[in-house]
């Protein structure tokens, strides 16, 4: 009887986590619209959802690069598994969803996926 308890305290929260993970997400009235240029991303609050399109201009260190779009650059993190299987050059142009983490030294960009834009 308690795992068929425990079990259901636990749906919910498996629920809501696969619901946020789909992209979807609350659009109206007071929802933090999704930012789309690097200079608004720079200006934005931490969790800030982000599209930005552009280039993967240098790999500063680790898993940090420098992204560049018409308006500005900054740093974005993009984790090992979230490149695609074709090689991307300093040229090609990216499409980066992620989202905005306040560091201590300023903003960076945390990748969720990243693709070639064609």
């Amino acid at each position: 009887m308690q795992r068929h308890l425990l079990a259901l305290l636990f749906v919910p929260l498996f629920s809501a986590s696969a619901m946020a993970a789909t992209g979807g997400g609350y659009t109206g009235p007071g929802a933090t619209p999704q930012v789309t240029t690097v200079a608004g991303a720079l200006d934005a609050a931490d969790d800030t959802p982000v599209a930005l399109t552009g280039q993967i201009v240098k790999r500063l260190k680790g898993d940090k690069y420098e992204f560049k779009d018409a308006t500005g650059t900054i740093q974005v993190e993009i984790d090992d598994d979230e490149w695609p299987a074709q090689s991307i050059s300093e040229s090609a142009k990216v499409k980066l969803t992620g989202e905005v983490e306040r560091e201590l030294t300023g903003r960076e960009v945390d990748v969720d996926i990243l693709e070639l834009v064609k």
